[in-house]
C-alpha cells in the first residue's frame, strides 16, 4: 500500500474517527434490508463525504492530486460503511438465520481495539463484495444491545464470529484487511485461487505479498488433493494454483524446471522458500508453520494473537528499544535461519508497555529498561532467561541450549536477604532448596502475596506462633512472597497458604487451614512434634 502524504494521512485518520462515530449513531436497518444490497446502497453518504463534495465544487483549484486522493479515501470508507449491516435486538435473529454466511463484529464504543478493527472490517466488506462473495458482513454494538450480542456468543470486544447456515464458529484469522478477506474466502468455499494467465498473475501480485503457490500439470490427482486439503485447513494464507509455467515463474522467480512445485512467498529478506517434501497435507502445513513468519517478527497489537497462537515452537523474545532493532536485526536473522524449525524469534519494543510489561512481569523484570532476552516453551510451560550480556554470540548459544534442552528453566527470585537474628526467615526462590527442602528442621512456611487481603491476618498469626515456639531447635518459621519468587516444588493455588514441612519428609508438606486460630495452629504443631519424638524413642 502506498504511503499517505502527511496531510492526507491526517484527513484519513479524521475520517476513520468520523466513521466510527457514524457506526455508533447509525440507526438499525429494518429486517427488509438484510437481503437487499440495493436498499443498503440507497443510504445517504456520511457527512464528511458530502462536505468534501461541496468543497470540491466550490473550489475548482482544489482539483489536484491531494484532493483526489482525499476524495477517494472518503468514497472508499463511505461505501464500506454502507455495506456493513447494523444488527440490533429486532433484526439479529433474521439476519443470521436468513443468510448462508454472516460474519459478525461485536464492538463497544469505549473499546479502542474495536475502533482500530472497524475500518479494516468495513474495508474487508468492500473487497469481498467486489469479489462477489455471498457473505454478509454485520456489526453489533454489544454495549447498547448486550442481550442480543450475548445471545450469539459475544462476551468481549472486539469479537468476530462466523455463522454458516445459523451455526457459529470462532474467527481464527488475522486482523488486517487482507487476512480477514483470506479467512472469509477460505471458510466460504474459495480455499484456492486458480491463475490462468500472466495478466491474472500480475493483478494478483498487486494485492497480495504473502501467499502459497502450487504448480501442477493438471488440477487433479493425489498431489493436488493434498494441496487442497492443506489450503482448507490453513486459516491464514492465500493459496494459488496454476498449470502454466510462465505464471509460476512470474510469481516465484528462479523456479526449478518441474511440472510439480510448491513454494511460499513473503515480503521479507527470505522472500521465496521452496517446499522440498512429498505432497501430504500435514507436511505442507508443517512447512508453512516453520516458514510463514518473518525470520524476526516484530510484535504489534495487530499480530500479537497470531504470534502467541504459534504454540508448537519455543518463542525467543528480545525486549529492546526500537533503535536497537537496527543493530540486532541482521544477527538475529542469521540465528533464525539456523533454528527456525524449532524457535520463533520475536522482537518487542520495550517502550510499548502494553506489549512488553505483561511478559516481563513473568520474569520480575517489568521495570527493566535494558535489553532483555527471554524464551518461553509453550509445550512445557517453561520459561528461560539469558542472564549474560545479550551479544549475538550469547544469544546464539542461548538458542542452541534451548534446542538441545541443556538449559535449566528460569524461576523468579528476589535478592537473597540477610536472615541473621530473624524470628521468621525470609525465603526467596534462590534459597528455597537450602532453607526449606534441605533443612534438617521442621519448617512452617507462610506463602503470601502483596495483593492478598487475608494474608495480613495470617502473617500476624505466624508471628505469634514464632514467639510462642521461640527456642525450639527443631522448628523454624519462614515466609515467601509468591508474587516475586518461584520454585518448581512450590505449587500453591490460593493465598495465603500455610505449609508444614516435616523434618523427615520434605516431599509431602502438610497444609494447615489458614482459617484456624493461633491456638488451634499451635496445638497442631505440638501434636506433630510430639509424634516425631515418639517415633524417635521407639527407634531407640
Amino acid at each position: 500500500m502506498a504511503k499517505l502524504k502527511p496531510i492526507s494521512r491526517l484527513i484519513f485518520s479524521t475520517l476513520i474517527v468520523l466513521i466510527f462515530a457514524a457506526f455508533l449513531v447509525s440507526t438499525a436497518f429494518s429486517s427488509d434490508h438484510l437481503d437487499l444490497d440495493e436498499d443498503m446502497n440507497e443510504v445517504d453518504d456520511i457527512e464528511e463525504l458530502i462536505a468534501l463534495d461541496e468543497a470540491e465544487e466550490q473550489n475548482p483549484e482544489s482539483n489536484n492530486e491531494e484532493s483526489k486522493e482525499r476524495l477517494s479515501e472518503a468514497q472508499v470508507l463511505s461505501k464500506a460503511q454502507r455495506i456493513v449491516i447494523e444488527f440490533n435486538n429486532d433484526n439479529i435473529k433474521k439476519g443470521i438465520e436468513g443468510n448462508e454466511y454472516v460474519l459478525v463484529l461485536g464492538y463497544a464504543p469505549w473499546c479502542m481495539r474495536s475502533a482500530e478493527l472497524m475500518p479494516r472490517f468495513a474495508e474487508s466488506a468492500t473487497v469481498l463484495k467486489g469479489l462477489n462473495s455471498q457473505i454478509k458482513m454485520a456489526k453489533i454494538d454489544g454495549d447498547r444491545y448486550p442481550q442480543a450480542a450475548g445471545s450469539i456468543g459475544i462476551k468481549g470486544f472486539p469479537t468476530l464470529i462466523l455463522f454458516i447456515n445459523g451455526t457459529s464458529q470462532p474467527y481464527t484469522g488475522g486482523f488486517s484487511t487482507e487476512e480477514i478477506v483470506i479467512w472469509v474466502r477460505k471458510k466460504t468455499g474459495v480455499p484456492v485461487i486458480r491463475i490462468g494467465s500472466v495478466d491474472e498473475a500480475n493483478e494478483f501480485l498487486t494485492k497480495h505479498s504473502t501467499f502459497v503457490i502450487g504448480m501442477f500439470k493438471k488440477f487433479e490427482g493425489s498431489d493436488y488433493e493434498e494441496f487442497m486439503k492443506a489450503a482448507k485447513s490453513d486459516n491464514e494464507m492465500q493459496f494459488v494454483a496454476t498449470n502454466i509455467k510462465e505464471v509460476a515463474e512470474l510469481m516465484f522467480p528462479n523456479l526449478k524446471p518441474s511440472s510439480l512445485f510448491l513454494g511460499l512467498v513473503k515480503s521479507e529478506p527470505e522472500k521465496y522458500t521452496t517446499y522440498e517434501g512429498e505432497f501430504y497435507e500435514d507436511r505442507i502445513l508443517q512447512f508453512l508453520d516453520d516458514n510463514k513468519f518473518p525470520l524476526v517478527s516484530v510484535l504489534t497489537e495487530l499480530n500479537s494473537a497470531k504470534v502467541y497462537g504459534s504454540l508448537n515452537k519455543i518463542q525467543l523474545y528480545v525486549f529492546a528499544e526500537a533503535d536497537d532493532l537496527t543493530k540486532l536485526l541482521q544477527p538475529l536473522q542469521d540465528i533464525a535461519r539456523k533454528v527456525k524449525s524449532k524457535i520463533m524469534i520475536v522482537f518487542v519494543n520495550i517502550k510499548e508497555e502494553n506489549l512488553a510489561k505483561p511478559f516481563l512481569t513473568l520474569y520480575g523484570l517489568e521495570e527493566s529498561e535494558d535489553t532483555v532476552v527471554a524464551a518461553y516453551n509453550y509445550s512445557s510451560s517453561s520459561k528461560f532467561l539469558l542472564e549474560m550480556d545479550p551479544t549475538p554470540k550469547n544469544i546464539e548459544e542461548f538458542c542452541s541450549s534451548l534446542v538441545d534442552g541443556t538449559i535449566s528453566p528460569f524461576y523468579r527470585s528476589q535478592p537473597i536477604p540477610d536472615n541473621k537474628n530473624a524470628s521468621i526467615n525470609i525465603v526467596v526462590g534462590k534459597t528455597f532448596d537450602d532453607l526449606v527442602l534441605s533443612s534438617p528442621k521442621n519448617i512452617l512456611l507462610e506463602v503470601h502475596t502483596p495483593w492478598c487481603i487475608a494474608c495480613e491476618t495470617t502473617s500476624k498469626q505466624v508471628e505469634k506462633l514464632a514467639k510462642h515456639f521461640k527456642g525450639l531447635d527443631n522448628l523454624t518459621f519462614a515466609r515467601i512472597d509468591a508474587s516475586s519468587n518461584e520454585h518448581p516444588l512450590l505449587q500453591v493455588d490460593d493465598y495465603p497458604a500455610l505449609l508444614f514441612y516435616p523434618a523427615g519428609d520434605k516431599s509431602n508438606p502438610i497444609k494447615f487451614a489458614t482459617t484456624s486460630s493461633s491456638k488451634e495452629l499451635a496445638v497442631r504443631i505440638n501434636d506433630i512434634l510430639k509424634s516425631q519424638e515418639s517415633v524417635g524413642k521407639d527407634e531407640l
